[in-house]
């Protein structure tokens, strides 16, 4: 029976492929690096839930089944490592599920999302800089999700802190809110690239990344800069795959740990 356990919750995919590459990987480096706590996992997107048992027959908990289960397997000490990117509505909805079972604990640690602290900020650019390592004749164009939560700022902040830190060619936008498609277009016109590197600025590179980013629809981001006369090449790379991304999640498990 175990007592100590690791909850890590994810938005989800329903990208098979994606999923290996990260959000399993992500799991994978956890449960070696914990190999005293049982690692149990969950998603926070009802639609991808639903659409997996539907298409797949796969069953994954929500946040709600996977603490029922972890309270019927003798879990006391629980660490909670959510994917998420930002703290946003995920990251609270998610809060609010566990903490309402805190009374069968004898501890609840939450770790935090990849963009929390100024230095994981910095970390991160570093990771995306790294891995990518766009030419400075062209603009790497990063589709972050976007939010109606006031933690959206992060990715404006985000756009600012990559200049700020030498990265004049990479540009940070979102699919849902601000920075918009329309702001990057005009930025990218104004920096006169060579081509434009279109990449998915999430953890998974799934439907946002397949189809808004990088598909044959009029709308996507690659057919309006295509429009606009930009050569456009497309990584569909999550975060989920960079090292130092899911090395930056371990640092964050182990914050909790120590916490």
């Amino acid at each position: 029976m175990p007592q100590k356990a690791i909850l890590v919750v994810s938005f989800g995919t329903s990208h098979a492929d994606t999923r290996e590459k990260t959000i399993d990987r992500i799991e994978e480096d956890i449960r070696s690096a914990y190999p005293d706590y049982a690692l149990y996992r969950a998603w926070t997107s009802k639609m991808i839930l639903k659409k997996l048992l539907n298409r797949d027959g796969i069953k994954i908990f929500n946040v709600k089944e996977a603490m029922e289960q972890m309270i019927a397997d003798g879990v006391k000490t629980l660490i909670v490592q959510p994917t998420h990117v930002i703290n946003g509505i995920e990251n609270d909805l998610m809060q609010e599920d566990v903490k309402a079972y805190a009374d069968s604990f004898d501890q609840i640690t939450f770790g935090n999302p990849l963009l929390t602290t100024e230095e994981d900020n910095r970390l991160v650019i570093q990771a995306v800089a790294e891995e990518m390592q766009p030419d400075a004749k062209d603009a790497l164009v990063l589709m972050g999700h976007g939010t109606t939560h006031y933690a959206n700022s992060i990715y404006a902040a985000l756009d600012y802190q990559f200049k700020d830190m030498g990265y004049s060619n990479i540009f940070m936008g979102t699919v849902e809110a601000y920075p918009s498609l329309v702001s990057l277009i005009k930025q990218i016109h104004a920096y006169h690239p060579r081509k434009v590197i279109l990449a998915p600025f999430m953890i998974v590179a799934g439907d946002h990344a397949k189809n808004d980013l990088s598909s044959e629809d009029a709308d996507s981001w690659r057919s309006q800069f295509e429009k606009e006369g930009f050569t456009v090449e497309c990584v569909l790379k999550g975060l989920g795959e960079y090292p130092q991304i899911r090395s930056l999640f371990l640092d964050h498990v182990e914050a909790a740990c120590q916490s």
